[in-house]
């Protein structure tokens, strides 16, 4: 009975975790219509920086240390594949936009296997090969290849599974606080220096990582606020899910973002996915639950 109290608590947490991780994006659709995807991203980390540099503060942190350039690797990778993932979220369909970020288990499991000599069995690769296949089924690419926003659709999920392999490493060296703490100084700090470098070197092709800061105003307020709040309810939420039940279980269960995502889509005015590309997104969640199995 305690074992299947446990998994439903861990299935009822990912499941409000991947909820609020969808509202969030509505936030975040909603805000880049009066700013910059940079100034989205700088918001969503300096509520993180508060709330969990309070928490650092507040307790006793046991740290070995010794690893900060992977520290603020992990901070870095996180940062630009977050300002991929919010651009996209401005310029296309909200499910397209998660479901492009949800590969992120399956570079993981190669970069852990390239970086970590980490083995994969044979499902693991063929996942891979299947998970590819969905990213091709979405991008649907014409005679020139990809378009911009499926190559940082692509990266917001390499970016991440960059940074998560380092968390693999970091976690013999540094509380879990301490880790995620140098990813949102890194999200804090990073767009201050791109607000400042945008005057003076602004480059349309680099347009996803550059802007204007713009003080919000009126409702948008409400969406920074949501976007911050949301997104740190969404990350405690995870937290508790992977604490109740086996990862592998967990992180199946965390597919239903995509789900919530494409519904949360249409109600802001995304049209509901072709066939093409919801066989894409299908392949992408059985790829994905394939590699979370396997963990």
């Amino acid at each position: 009975m305690k074992q299947i109290k446990e998994l439903s608590n861990g299935v009822k947490y990912m499941l409000y975790a991947s909820f609020l991780f969808a509202i969030m994006g509505a936030f975040a659709k909603l805000a880049s219509e009066h700013m910059s995807s940079l100034e989205v991203v700088f918001f969503r980390n300096l509520f993180g920086v508060v709330l969990i540099g309070y928490t650092v503060y507040k307790t006793q942190i046991k740290s070995v240390g010794g690893r900060p350039f992977l520290l603020f690797f992990r901070g870095f990778m996180g940062f630009i594949s977050l300002l991929a993932y919010f651009y996209n979220i401005a310029h296309i369909p909200l499910g397209d936009a998660v479901t492009y970020s949800k590969t992120a288990p399956i570079f993981t499991a190669i970069f852990a296997w390239f970086f970590l000599n980490e083995k994969l069995s044979l499902s693991s690769w063929v996942a891979i090969f299947i998970g590819f296949g969905g990213i091709i089924l979405i991008a649907q690419p014409s005679g020139v290849g990809f378009s911009k926003y499926d190559w940082l659709g692509i990266f917001s999920g390499i970016g991440a599974a960059l940074a998560y392999t380092s968390v693999r490493e970091l976690r013999n060296y540094y509380d879990t606080k301490v880790i995620v703490l140098s990813f949102t100084l890194v999200g804090t700090l990073g767009p201050l220096l791109l607000f400042i470098l945008s005057k003076y070197f602004y480059m349309q092709e680099l347009d996803f990582m550059m802007g204007e800061f713009v003080m919000p105003s009126g409702v948008v307020w409400f969406y920074v606020i949501g976007l911050g709040v949301l997104g740190t309810l969404s990350q405690y939420y995870m937290t508790k899910a992977y604490g109740e039940t086996k990862a592998g279980i967990v992180g199946a269960v965390s597919y239903s973002n995509i789900v919530f995502a494409i519904l949360v889509g249409v109600f802001l005015g995304d049209s509901l996915p072709t066939f093409i590309t919801t066989c894409g997104i299908i392949l992408i969640v059985t790829a994905g639950i394939i590699v979370a199995r396997q963990k």
